[in-house]
């Protein structure tokens, strides 16, 4: 009997209550722990959904999670607190800020001990399973099983790190097909495999299933070669016109989709003639890029659609809570951008979708502001487990259920990028955003980040008018008339870094710069 069910027998019998067959039967219902299904792609913008109603949407690229969003609820607002893999994913395991679990860049990796999440939900009698991309360097100990891909992993024919009688990370399985096996499918069969096989089929599983799609370099399973091959992708305005958007008076940065950064841009990655003009060496890399990437997320649709038919053909899927996220955004040529890392809007947002009926109406929209920190928290609550102290998240399942955010429900949520200038060529920054608001400070220092490149760039604020400007066409970080706006954003942000424990003390050469522009 688990404690909660345990607490209301023993209120309604010192209240001197009867017990009914009937009774029993509903309280055990209702607190009976669900199986809880977690899917998690890498790099799956929202705005790549058709449910959340982008540019794309027209293009039905996800009509599988768009059923699930029709029978569940879809959350509009919830943003991740550091937009890069390895940070996010350890965010989830924990809980916790990067700052406070130690992993702030791609270096990080996040031990037995600190695996809470999967711990918490063993402890708590859930059989437990973690299968696909990893990404957190240390063995994933504390499941009960997993089979995960080395680092990134290989798109096809993958090698996956499994238990066994070598210790980690020797213990090595390839999974390969007739042809050649797409990372998608593969992870598919073995969750899939997992599910069919499962040694203790009388308890509840918790299974976090990751895809490694549609993370770049893209690359789609064969079926999919000629999926939009006719197509002409929309394009986003701001692809041309970047208007007042950015630093001001500072160079652009950033990797790009055209010419813009010559060190590196999506038509390098995309094998474009150097020869054509600066305009159609952007238009040509944008509509490679995006039809790879939405190639990449229609195997990811229809796997999941796999693993919902399993679970209906074996009686599970009411008993099942289904949630679909991933570990960050992705920017799909907004502002000629390519990857994530920056706290713009595409970047920032997760998509969010749950299915549960017992619990959550189909067709809800929620609107409150989320981030990654509440993940752990909300999924402990939909075990009846509580959530332990050190968690700095809150959870939101409450919210799932179509209640109204209470007065003391977070109206900001804090971001934080420490990876400086690595790879994607993003000065280090951090910043708030609110329901109206979004204020940004490009810090530029590596500080002693694990990765970050050691040259300082100036820092500069970015502020954006969400009610006006949704698409950050405009920074009106100067504009006379949102000083006053200005002044309560900072004030707002230097509040919520000290309330989650992020402040610097330890960095005097931020903290001079900090001083300069507070």
């Amino acid at each position: 009997m688990n404690n909660k069910l345990h607490f209301i027998l023993t209120m309604l019998l010192m209240a001197g209550g009867s017990i009914s067959t009937l009774t029993l039967s509903a309280i055990a219902e209702e607190t009976k722990q669900p199986n809880i299904l977690f899917i998690m792609s890498d790099d799956h913008a929202a705005h790549a959904i058709g449910a959340y109603g982008g540019r794309l949407a027209s293009l039905n690229p996800t009509p599988t999670l768009d059923e699930l969003a029709a029978e569940g609820v879809l959350l509009k607002n919830v943003f991740c607190t550091n937009s890069i893999c390895t940070p996010s994913r350890a965010t989830l395991l924990t809980g916790q800020y990067s700052h406070k679990n130690g992993v702030t860049t791609l270096n990080g990796s996040i031990e037995e001990e600190n695996q809470h999440l999967a711990r918490l939900m063993k402890e708590a009698g859930y059989e437990t399973a973690m299968i696909g991309k990893w990404h957190l360097k240390a063995e994933p100990a504390a499941f009960d099983h997993y089979a995960v891909l080395p680092g990134q992993g290989s798109y096809f024919n993958p090698e996956f790190r499994v238990q066994g009688s070598l210790p980690w990370p020797k213990n090595v399985i390839r999974v390969a097909g007739y042809d050649s096996l797409h990372s998608s499918d593969a992870i598919t069969n073995l969750s899939l495999k997992w599910l069919k096989q499962r040694k203790q089929k009388k308890k509840p599983f918790f299974l976090m299933h990751h895809f490694k799609a549609p993370h770049d370099n893209f690359e789609n399973a064969e079926r999919y070669d000629w999926l939009y091959e006719e197509v002409e992708i929309p394009e986003p305005e701001s692809l041309w016109d970047r208007q007042q958007h950015g630093p001001l008076n500072h160079p652009l940065y950033g990797t790009s989709v055209g010419k813009r950064n010559q060190r590196r841009n999506m038509g390098h990655h995309m094998f474009v003639e150097e020869s054509l003009s600066t305009e159609e060496y952007k238009k040509t890399a944008y509509q490679r890029y995006l039809k790879k990437f939405l190639r990449c997320v229609r195997g990811v649709d229809d796997n999941i659609a796999r693993l919902i038919d399993y679970l209906k053909n074996s009686g599970q899927l009411e008993n099942t809570i289904i949630i679909y996220t991933a570990d960050q955004g992705f920017m799909l040529g907004e502002h000629d951008y390519i990857d994530k890392r920056w706290m713009y809007e595409e970047s920032l947002r997760m998509p969010f979708i749950v299915r549960y009926p017992k619990w959550i109406q189909s067709g809800q929209v929620q609107e409150a502001i989320i981030n990654n920190v509440d993940f752990a928290p909300t999924i402990l609550a939909m075990a009846n487990i509580e959530k332990p102290e050190y968690m700095q998240g809150q959870s939101f399942l409450g919210l799932l259920k179509g209640e109204t955010p209470s007065n003391d429900w977070p109206s900001a949520t804090y971001y934080r990028y420490w990876m400086h200038m690595a790879h994607h060529d993003n000065p280090a920054h951090f910043g708030i955003r609110t329901k109206d608001f979004k204020l940004i400070f490009f810090y530029g220092l590596p500080l002693d980040a694990p990765g970050a490149k050691k040259e300082a760039t100036e820092p500069y604020w970015e502020l954006y008018d969400l009610r006006n400007d949704p698409q950050e066409m405009n920074n009106v970080i100067a504009e006379p008339a949102y000083q006053e706006i200005l002044k309560d954003l900072k004030e707002q942000l230097w509040g919520l870094k000290e309330k989650v424990g992020d402040t610097d003390e330890q960095y005097p050469d931020l903290q001079t710069r900090i001083k300069q522009f507070k």
